[in-house]
């Protein structure tokens, strides 16, 4: 997991979320209202093919007209309950809740580092998810 997730406000531009993804050098960010609620999460391709494919200004749009229906996982939860609703929804970046507030996002890097460093994931559970996220779309 990484921890310490930055938000992209939901009042915030599409244009200002792809300047915090391109600064921060990652695919996806949470959106938090100004309750500091989590409400979303948005990413690079969500701005491409949804904003800019359909010809539309990601500089008039806001986060949170891009937020779809959000899956996160609890900061308790095991790593056998985030695959498995990784694998169902077929994502590959979730957010990590501790009640209400987000406290990380885990992606499938962080899948293949721990697999890579001997933590937690077995060779079956790495291309069972593989095979869930990649192959049945």
């Amino acid at each position: 997991m990484h921890g310490g997730a930055q938000c992209v406000r939901a009042e915030q531009s599409l244009a200002d979320a792809a300047r915090m993804m391109r600064d921060m050098g990652v695919g996806a960010l949470p959106i938090c209202g100004s309750d500091e609620k989590l409400k979303g999460i948005i990413t690079d391709r969500d701005i491409v093919v949804r904003c800019i494919a359909e010809g539309k200004d990601p500089a008039s749009m806001k986060a949170m007209d891009m937020a779809g229906h959000l899956h996160c996982v609890r900061a308790d939860d095991d790593m056998d309950a985030v695959l498995k609703k990784m694998e169902q929804h077929q994502i590959r970046r979730i957010p990590v809740i501790d009640g209400e507030r987000l406290v990380g996002m885990i992606s499938e890097a962080d899948l293949a580092m721990g697999h890579r460093e001997g933590n937690r994931l077995t060779d079956r559970q790495i291309i069972e998810f593989m095979d869930s996220v990649y192959t049945n779309r």
